[in-house]
């Protein structure tokens, strides 16, 4: 199988494809931008955007490195799922790795902690037909199964157990991890010593749409890493299908959710409000509409409502949009956004590199749209910093838009 790597947002050298391997490279990732090299017929320039993971097609092996430490990827995605995580795990590499052994040994080092004191334990309700009564008598049942025999007794039971729903997410993502190529036999070994720990768990395949969310409670605390790691392997599980005669498979991780996610939550965290104040842009009070007659709805990554009135209106940008036929297209759609909801300005919130902090007076409308550029790169502690200031600059914007001071 052929390997092929490719960096985020820059442009391979020439690759040689066959027809089927470009087309098959380009359903499985849409967002690839394949280029013919001019005068050959089967070389190509591969650049990757803002999608980042490792896949299998046909027979090549493509690995999309991320230009952030791949560590602190994993973190950001982590904690917008809500992992407080508090450190980051550093694993010693002979080369690169791709993000799928990362996230296997970060998984793993996860479930260790996790485990430590032996697995969780839930009641499940058992349904069963049982020669001894056990639980409940489910007399529905047994009248519709056994109107005229004893025995057996159809009984509806609650069984103390650790084949439950936070265990078979752990035990799903690493079996999606052990069916990647993995270089680094850590990788492999700490996927087995989980599948080995967890062999009474019941084996579930998850929909990467249809992954359940755990509530926590001090019970199950010690759990939230490592299952939120595991809905986020699930939820990022990137395709399973045939093209023809050519299957495809792997784990993609869209920055552009990441980042957004990221910055939602740490927003959230940082100014203390809830999901229903600081809302995302799929659960919004009302729907927001640029134009007369409920036409030309817009949806912001970052409004924060007092009821159903929107006060702050944001975007979280983590590559700045440069269309040459529409240039600052950003901006605009951030005046967009505050003309929509009669606010006085709004926040662009890029990743750092994209953008520096600007501020932008718009004419005859008097709306004030700023920029802040948020550093990934930095140390967790720095990235919180900078999260707090952020959100100064949110509240600063909502106490403009309610006419008040920041005091008050």
């Amino acid at each position: 199988m052929r390997q092929i790597e490719l960096q985020e947002y820059r442009e391979s050298e020439p690759v040689q494809l066959t027809v089927d391997e470009r087309d098959a490279l380009k359903e499985t990732l849409p967002s690839l931008t394949i280029q013919a090299v001019p005068g050959e017929n089967d070389l190509y320039h591969l650049r990757p955007e803002a999608v980042i993971g490792a896949f299998e097609v046909a027979d090549l092996s493509v690995a999309v490195r991320p230009k952030l430490d791949i560590s602190r990827v994993i973190y950001l995605a982590s904690y917008a799922m809500g992992a407080y995580k508090p450190r980051e795990e550093r694993f010693d590499f002979t080369s690169e790795p791709t993000l799928v052994e990362v996230l296997a040994l970060a998984l793993t080092a996860a479930a260790r902690q996790a485990f430590a004191s032996g697995l969780l334990h839930g009641y499940r309700t058992e349904q069963d037909a049982l020669r001894t009564v056990r639980g409940r008598i489910d007399m529905a049942e047994q009248l519709r199964r056994r109107f005229d025999a004893l025995v057996p007794v159809e009984v509806s039971y609650d069984e103390f157990t650790d084949d439950i729903l936070a265990n078979r997410l752990v035990k799903a993502a690493a079996d999606l991890l052990g069916r990647q190529r993995l270089e680094d036999s850590r990788s492999r070994n700490g996927l087995r010593w989980i599948n080995a720990t967890l062999a009474n768990v019941t084996h579930v395949r998850f929909p990467p749409q249809e992954v359940p969310e755990v509530t926590f409670d001090r019970l199950n605390e010690h759990y939230r890493e490592v299952v939120s790691l595991s809905r986020l392997v699930l939820q990022e599980q990137a395709l399973e299908l045939d093209r023809g005669g050519t299957r495809a498979s792997g784990f993609l991780v869209d920055m552009n959710k990441v980042f957004q996610g990221f910055v939602t939550r740490a927003l959230r965290e940082s100014l203390s409000v809830s999901e229903r104040a600081l809302c995302p842009d799929s659960r919004l009070p009302r729907p927001i509409y640029l134009a007369r007659g409920e036409k030309l709805r817009l949806k912001p990554d970052l409004t924060w409502w007092d009821g159903r009135t929107c006060v702050f209106v944001g975007d979280a940008k983590y590559k700045r949009i440069d269309v040459k036929s529409v240039p600052h297209a950003d901006i605009y759609q951030i005046l967009a956004y505050a003309t929509a909801l009669d606010l006085p300005g709004g926040l662009l919130v890029y990743a750092k590199g994209e953008a520096e902090d600007d501020e932008y007076v718009v004419r005859h409308a008097d709306k004030r749209l700023e920029v802040f550029a948020l550093d990934l790169a930095g140390s967790i502690e720095d990235l919180h910093a900078t999260v707090d200031r952020l959100a100064q600059r949110v509240r600063l914007l909502r106490a403009e838009a309610l006419g008040t001071t920041l005091a008050a």
